[in-house]
């Protein structure tokens, strides 16, 4: 009969850092997306609009709480599991609403592509600090 054998580790301080690092490093790209959306609201209703979305000043208002608010609580390792993964879902779902590569000119189609693959590699990230948590030097630690 097999046996198995679950070890846990605990993180050590340059997992810590590096937890810390990835959360700095995320939060650098929604903040200033989520001030700059609050900031020229009408700007971002008429980009929603163009994408053809449905109720498009509430879906600018739901990104700049996202953005702003969940980039907030990401920075400071405030209920990060879960921020994370509403963040992941959130930066998929833009990829597949604004960066349709598969439909877009031939001109625009590599940059909508990168930016459609960029998307999917932040929402990785996010779903990693999911998993794996914030590390010590965060709100749900203390």
């Amino acid at each position: 009969m097999a046996t198995t054998t679950t070890t846990t580790t605990t993180p050590n301080a340059a997992q810590d850092t590096l937890a810390l690092i990835g959360r700095l490093m995320i939060a650098f790209l929604f903040i200033p997306a989520g001030i700059g959306k609050l900031m020229g609201f009408g700007g971002t209703v008429g980009y929603i609009t163009s994408a053809g979305l449905p109720l498009p000043e509430v879906a600018a208002a739901v990104a700049i709480v996202i953005e702003l608010g969940l980039g907030i609580a990401l920075l400071l390792g405030f209920k990060t599991r879960w921020t994370a993964i509403v963040m992941a879902i959130f930066t998929v779902v833009t990829a597949l609403f604004f960066h349709k590569y598969w439909s877009a000119p031939e001109a625009m189609k590599m940059m909508q592509q990168i930016n459609f693959n960029k998307n999917i590699a932040i929402a990785g990230g996010l779903l990693a600090l999911a998993a794996f948590g914030p590390g010590r030097f965060s709100i749900d630690k203390r």
